[in-house]
């Protein structure tokens, strides 16, 4: 019988003479459980002192247990609520935040991989141009590139920025470099304040095939316009993202 049955108190007896620790035999066995599906997205686990009552463990072997579990992001707790079974979608902060993807998913603990489409100096729409302040038919550097996680891809972006505020940017190695990090890093440039559009769109062709779904699916849009702390615009971003892999959550305080 498995030590975590679904709807059951029942439970394989830990192995006291095993070389490896109980508070490991308890994570594996939970991490076995969650992989097979038995406990879904969002189940609940049972309070602490039921658990451990249970396992014939102590709070504290139980407690290292979870936090393992917890570090690799299969659990999460929340105040007053209990321990729940993380969901298997990406949830990022960026509706609340002036932060980029790859710096959500990094105070995760989790790294995105980053596939460049195209990079280069181009003639901005005059949409682009107007939205940046670039006047005189000065150019722009466009960016364009695939975000990916375990090697699927997660979110299509394409970027404009201001090429006078940030000479030689198109040398630029963006697999390894941040666009953010770039421009504060390298050229001291304080960014201050951004503008964020959401919206549902379905997936064109092109789009579809850059992050693998169907044409027409339902993918989530955003929309940005960058300025430094100055009030100059630096940056214009769209970004598509792959619904299925990926949530944008937010959360609100009333006062």
């Amino acid at each position: 019988m498995e030590m975590f049955a679904p709807g059951s108190t029942g439970h394989r007896e830990l192995d006291r003479e095993a070389p490896s620790a109980l508070h490991v035999q308890i994570s594996d066995a939970m991490r076995a459980t969650i992989a097979s599906g038995d406990w879904a997205s969002g189940h609940r686990l049972k309070t602490e002192p039921e658990l451990a009552s249970e396992l014939g463990v102590s709070r504290g072997t139980l407690r290292r247990a979870l936090a393992t579990l917890i570090e690799q992001g299969l659990l999460k707790q929340v105040r007053g609520k209990g321990t729940f079974i993380t969901e298997n979608l990406l949830e990022p902060a960026v509706a609340q935040k002036l932060s980029t993807l790859s710096e959500d998913f990094a105070s995760q603990g989790l790294v995105l991989g980053t596939e460049v489409i195209s990079a280069g100096i181009v003639k901005p729409p005059p949409i682009m141009a107007m939205l940046l302040g670039i006047s005189g038919g000065r150019d722009a550097f466009r960016l364009v590139r695939r975000r990916l996680t375990d090697g699927a891809p997660i979110a299509l972006v394409h970027n404009y920025v201001r090429s006078d505020l940030a000479p030689g940017i198109e040398d630029i190695d963006f697999c390894q470099t941040t666009l953010f990090g770039a421009l504060e890093g390298q050229y001291g440039l304080k960014i201050g304040t951004a503008r964020r559009t959401f919206s549902a769109v379905s997936a064109t062709t092109d789009i579809a095939e850059a992050l693998g779904v169907p044409a027409g699916s339902p993918v989530q849009y955003l929309e940005q316009l960058t300025f430094l702390a100055d009030g100059r615009a630096i940056e214009y971003s769209d970004v598509w993202i792959n619904s299925s892999a990926l949530r944008v959550t937010t959360f609100l305080s009333r006062r």
